[in-house]
């Protein structure tokens, strides 16, 4: 019986797939990269999906999941969302899959909160980061996947988070709010070629994942809207982000991994991530941000060719008395910055914490910090340095930056306090806590191995 079952399912399937490619043999094949190309494809439409903005397809979205995910061991599968506004609620993925979205396709998400399942907060969180408690389930999900795609011709995935946005203002809601993208205890990974706008809250938020791909997003939030950050790797090993553009009103890249107690009990760090090419705008937050919750370690950063415009501050190690954990090995260079407030910024101080159960004896460990060949204008400070007393941050080198200062800047270019370190070639001349020296600044030799993946060419009947 379980036999017929199975082959019945996998009927299913070759037949709307054969069904829709008949129905698409006019389209054109479209070429996509992915870490793997798929033996089976089918649409939307397929499973009942209607693409007039209007109609609910939550549940086309979960019966073409389920459906396709029975082809898994049999070259994956991949759903195509076709052009048209699709409207849904929050909905999962499947291993060996790919959701692909169409150039002229959006998924749009639902307004409606029941259509946001509440789930439990992160192990390593305790809680949620806006509420006590649970929190909504984001627009798309995953657990303990392998080999997941998410992917397009520069489609759209649209949160239509304004309505959330003002609820959260106004103190209205009861749980935090969902993200866009969120996959969690997933082995490759990857998210490219989609412009993605308007979530509720975080972006992309890939959690306790190894092996994951960012590549080609435009990422786009209104930047007077707090927490809309852009991509947000929390407790992830080996993570690549690649050729990326976001407009943010919080930070562009937020690196994590847990929250006090929470995070430090996890002890699951965010390690060996590598960013390149990337180009930030946010007025109010961060272009790179180490923390705030970095309660289970981040080390083994490596960033170059970045630019900012017109943001609060270039990279920021956010932390405080109670997170414990570390932020270490952290590599950057290759930054061209204009019209920013702060060129680097490090807080120990950040105090915001899940709980009154925090240990505030639990002090983080910030060294090995690293900075080189940086050019800024219309600055108004060049570094803004603060440790925690008794636990100075430590082994910080910035050499061969150039800053130009804007009319209207800050009596002092720098201010630094319970922080250590040398400095070479620096313009504005770093401040004296940042001994002056002669030094070149460490930047791996090595590859890192996510750096070294070469992702397929593949193509889809559209």
């Amino acid at each position: 019986m379980e036999k017929l079952l199975t082959f019945t399912l996998l009927g299913l399937v070759f037949v709307s797939t054969a069904e829709s490619r008949d129905f698409k043999s006019k389209k054109e094949q479209i070429p996509y990269s992915a870490i793997n190309c798929r033996k089976h494809v089918a649409y939307l439409t397929d499973f009942g999906g209607k693409g007039d903005g209007v109609t609910s397809n939550t549940a086309a979205f979960k019966a073409a999941v389920a459906n396709l995910s029975t082809v898994a061991s049999d070259g994956g599968a991949l759903l195509v969302v076709p052009p048209g506004k699709w409207l849904t609620g929050s909905f999962g993925l499947a291993s060996h899959f790919t959701l692909y979205v169409h150039q002229k396709a959006v998924i749009l998400g639902s307004q409606e909160e029941s259509d946001y399942p509440l789930i439990d907060p992160l192990p390593s969180y305790g809680t949620g980061r806006e509420a006590p408690g649970k929190r909504f389930s984001s627009l798309i999900v995953g657990t303990n996947l392998t080999d997941v795609v998410i992917t397009g011709g520069n489609g759209t995935i649209d949160g239509q988070g304004e309505i959330w946005w003002k609820k959260f203002k106004a103190k209205q809601l009861n749980h935090t709010r969902p993200y866009l993208i969120e996959i969690l205890h997933s082995t490759n990974l990857q998210i490219s070629d989609l412009t993605l706008t308007n979530s509720p809250s975080w972006h992309v938020h890939p959690t306790y994942c190894t092996n994951v791909i960012i590549e080609r997003l435009t990422i786009l939030a209104p930047v007077t809207v707090p927490n809309t950050d852009g991509i947000n790797p929390d407790s992830c090993s080996d993570t690549r982000i690649r050729d990326s553009f976001v407009v943010s009103g919080d930070d562009c890249i937020a690196v994590k991994s847990g929250w006090d107690q929470y995070g430090i009990a996890y002890n699951v760090p965010t390690q060996r991530l590598s960013i390149r090419s990337f180009t930030c705008i946010s007025p109010d937050s961060a272009v790179i941000a180490l923390g705030s919750e970095m309660s289970g370690g981040v080390r083994d950063v490596r960033a170059e060719d970045v630019h900012a415009l017109n943001s609060q501050s270039g990279i920021r190690i956010k932390t405080g008395a109670g997170r414990g954990g570390y932020v270490k090995d952290i590599y950057v260079r290759g930054v061209e910055m204009e019209n920013m407030k702060y060129v680097f910024w490090m807080n120990g101080d950040y105090g915001s914490h899940p709980d009154p159960g925090f240990d505030p004896k639990a002090l983080p460990e910030i060294s090995n910090i690293n900075y080189k060949d940086m050019k800024a204008k219309n600055v108004t400070v060049v570094g803004s340095l603060s440790g925690i007393k008794g636990d100075d941050f430590t082994n910080i080198c910035i050499s061969n930056v150039t800053v130009e200062l804007a009319k209207e800047k800050k009596k002092e270019a720098w201010k630094c306090v319970d922080v250590g370190g040398v400095s070479s070639n620096v313009t504005p001349k770093a401040c004296p806590e940042l001994v002056e020296t002669e030094v070149d600044c460490a930047f791996p030799t090595d590859t890192l191995d996510i750096d070294k993946v070469e992702l397929n060419k593949c193509s889809v009947e559209v």
